[in-house]
């Protein structure tokens, strides 16, 4: 992949996908405290956390449905999309919730090179 490309105040941008969470963590940081009727992520926001945690549950049914789909043959753009909306929509409801999704990033890093095996089972040790 190239670089994903960000729109944000009328600039387009090209970065490394890395950068993506990092960019877009600001934009939707930068809404915060923004008039609802002027964003998307602000009017979320306003509406508060049972209707992000509604949004995050949509576009997880969605992004479901798409994958039967992709397995039933189908092209995989709508898959791509819809998941595309579902870690967006989850991005939304931890800024929300005051957690950077790098936080995310760092327990996925955290887990690289366990055994999912051994790693559900330390989760399970753990209480979680």
């Amino acid at each position: 992949m190239l670089g994903a490309r960000i729109h944000h105040n009328g600039k387009r941008w090209n970065m490394p996908a890395s950068n993506v969470i990092a960019a877009l963590t600001e934009v939707l940081e930068s809404r915060r405290g923004a008039d609802p009727d002027s964003s998307y992520v602000a009017s979320l926001y306003a509406a508060g956390i049972n209707r992000i945690l509604e949004k995050v549950g949509e576009e997880a049914t969605e992004t479901l449905i798409a994958a039967k789909d992709v397995a039933a043959g189908q092209s995989h753009e709508e898959l791509v999309k819809e998941t595309a909306d579902l870690w967006f929509h989850s991005m939304v409801m931890l800024v929300h919730l005051e957690i950077r999704p790098e936080a995310v990033l760092d327990e996925l890093e955290r887990r690289f090179g366990l055994s999912g095996i051994a790693e559900k089972a330390a989760r399970s040790s753990d209480g979680a």
